[in-house]
């Protein structure tokens, strides 16, 4: 390929080993900017604009019109406030509340217990601590285990006590022995002792 000059002006001849230099782009004109409007003179009512027509937005830095409030963008958050709720703190405290309600009823700590396990497993996935989670777990564990005792408790103590109600059933002058006392069928159907 040959280059062919155009238009009959002369080329500066260009050494093939040497890289030809980038054209430097021209900035684009900036348009001269706005000069605000000069305060009225002391004394002097200020001039209003016209509100835009009834369906028109006012332009870009006017003020909205009447009885409109202007969009304001959100406030970032205060320092040391988190921005967002945490994960599974909401379920945290729902547990909370269950496993403290398992106090009187005994069945709600166990549910308690599994949504602040839940709670948990949201809020480390997310990488926050939940103390309230943590608090439901504790709560709602000695519960559980406190009523498994309990329940384990109550079935002994009926056992003992349906045993001796079929003893005395089938022979009225036999003697029973509940939780280690020696006690006549006729005082344990009246009550007596």
């Amino acid at each position: 390929m040959t280059n062919v000059p155009d238009s009959g002006t002369p080329q500066p001849a260009q050494d093939p080993q040497q890289p030809v230099p980038p054209e430097q782009p021209q900035a684009p004109e900036q348009p001269p900017a706005a000069v605000p409007p000069a305060p009225p003179a002391y004394g002097q009512q200020p001039a209003y604009e016209q509100a835009p027509p009834y369906g028109q937005a006012p332009a870009y830095g006017q003020a909205a019109p009447y009885g409109q409030v202007p969009a304001y963008p959100q406030a970032p958050p205060v320092y040391g406030q988190q921005p967002a709720t945490i994960p599974g703190r909401t379920m945290g405290i729902v547990a909370m509340v269950l496993s403290l309600v398992g106090l009187v009823t005994g069945i709600t700590a166990l549910v308690g217990l599994v949504l602040g396990i839940v709670a948990m497993v949201q809020s480390k996935k997310a990488g926050h601590k939940n103390g309230f989670a943590l608090a439901a777990i504790i709560i709602g564990a000695i519960l559980v285990v406190l009523s498994i005792i309990a329940l384990i408790v109550l079935i002994v103590a009926l056992s003992s006590l349906t045993n001796a109600v079929n003893v005395c059933a089938n022979d009225p002058s036999a003697y029973v022995n509940i939780w280690g006392v020696s006690v006549s069928c006729t005082d344990f159907t009246t009550g007596s002792r």
